[in-house]
């Protein structure tokens, strides 16, 4: 099935869209209103910073079921396999933007699957890498 999304979501928009804390709200919002009216891919590694951060007591502290839940719903979406092209440019990317190479992954993933923007409030909202532009849709929000 070929890929329709031009939009890539790194964890953080699922984290948001998964919280039911009170000063996420507007995140959430937000992070839920991307998943439900765009079109939208995620990758394995998206997936499993979810699930460690969702599951984490210091983090979200969700119970493992419903983290698993969650996930149930987010493989709906087309999703990144690990390729080793995916690893080679992952490496040409953390080398050429000097970005971790977790960052650089979730862009390789979001190349792979021909998406143009990724959300994220982690990169550098604006900043094209290799054409992949980085929006962070958080960045207009009042918070409370």
């Amino acid at each position: 099935m070929p890929n329709v999304s031009t939009a890539f979501v790194d964890s953080n928009i699922l984290l948001y869209a998964a919280s039911g804390r009170p000063a996420d709200r507007p995140k959430a919002l937000r992070a839920r209103e991307l998943l439900t009216q765009e079109p939208v891919s995620l990758s394995f590694q998206v997936l499993q910073e979810f699930y460690a951060n969702a599951t984490n007591p210091r983090k979200l502290n969700l119970p493992p079921a419903e983290v698993a839940a969650w996930c149930t719903a987010w493989i709906q979406y087309p999703v990144a396999s690990l390729t080793l092209e995916t690893f080679v440019l992952t490496l040409e990317l953390a080398h050429r933007y000097r970005i971790s190479n977790w960052d650089a992954a979730i862009l390789a993933a979001a190349k792979q699957l021909g998406c143009t923007v990724v959300y994220s409030e982690d990169l550098n909202h604006g900043q094209d890498y290799g054409g992949v532009r980085v929006d962070n849709p958080f960045r207009n929000l009042q918070q409370p």
